[in-house]
C-alpha cells in the first residue's frame, strides 16, 4: 500500500521535475544565445535576458535537489564508508534522517519567507516577476525533497528486510 503511494508521488515529481527543468533551462538558453547575438552582431544588450538566467539557475538548483536525492547523487563523505563498511548502513540512515530535518527546515522558513514577499510586494528590477513566485520555490522543494527522502528511506528498508530475509533463508 505504502509502496504504491510513493510509485504514484514519484511519477508525479517526476514528471514535474523533468519538464519544468527541461522547459527553464529551454527558455533561458534562448535568451542567452538571442542575447549574446544581439551583442555580438548589432551592439545591443537584452537587460532582462541576464535577470532570466539568473532566476532560472535558483530554480533549477532548488528543485535539482528534490532530484538529487531521488538519484541519491547528494554530497557525501564517505572515507569512513569505505574504511568500515559495516557503518555503510547506520550512516546512510543518518544522512537521511538529516535530509528530513533539512527539508523540513527549508519547508517551514521557506513558507514564512514567502509569506513576507507577499506582505512586501516585492518585483525584481527588470522583469517586475513578483519576488514571492522566486521564494515559493523553496517550501516546494522543501516538501519535494521530504518525499524523496521519505521514498529512499522505504526503498533501503524493503532492501534490508530482502536482505535479510535471503541471509536467514541460506
Amino acid at each position: 500500500m505504502v509502496g504504491k503511494i510513493l510509485d504514484g508521488l514519484d511519477k508525479i515529481l517526476s514528471f514535474f521535475e523533468e519538464w519544468t527543468l527541461f522547459l527553464s533551462v529551454f527558455v533561458a538558453l534562448i535568451s542567452l544565445f538571442v542575447n549574446v547575438f544581439l551583442r555580438y552582431v548589432f551592439n545591443y544588450t537584452l537587460a532582462w535576458s541576464e535577470e532570466l538566467v539568473r532566476e532560472v539557475i535558483i530554480y533549477t538548483t532548488l528543485i535539482g535537489c528534490s532530484a538529487a536525492v531521488k538519484a541519491r547523487s547528494m554530497i557525501k563523505i564517505d572515507a569512513s564508508v569505505q574504511l568500515m563498511p559495516k557503518l555503510k548502513v547506520p550512516l546512510t540512515f543518518f544522512s537521511n534522517f538529516v535530509t528530513l530535518v533539512f527539508s523540513l527546515i527549508v519547508l517551514y522558513f521557506g513558507w514564512k519567507m514567502a509569506l513576507l514577499q507577499v506582505q512586501t510586494e516585492q518585483k525584481t528590477i527588470i522583469l517586475q516577476i513578483p519576488l514571492v513566485y522566486i521564494f515559493s520555490i523553496l517550501p516546494l522543494m522543501g516538501g519535494m525533497m521530504f518525499i524523496r527522502t521519505i521514498q529512499v528511506l522505504y526503498q533501503d528498508i524493503s532492501d534490508l528486510r530482502g536482505e535479510s530475509g535471503k541471509k536467514t533463508a541460506s
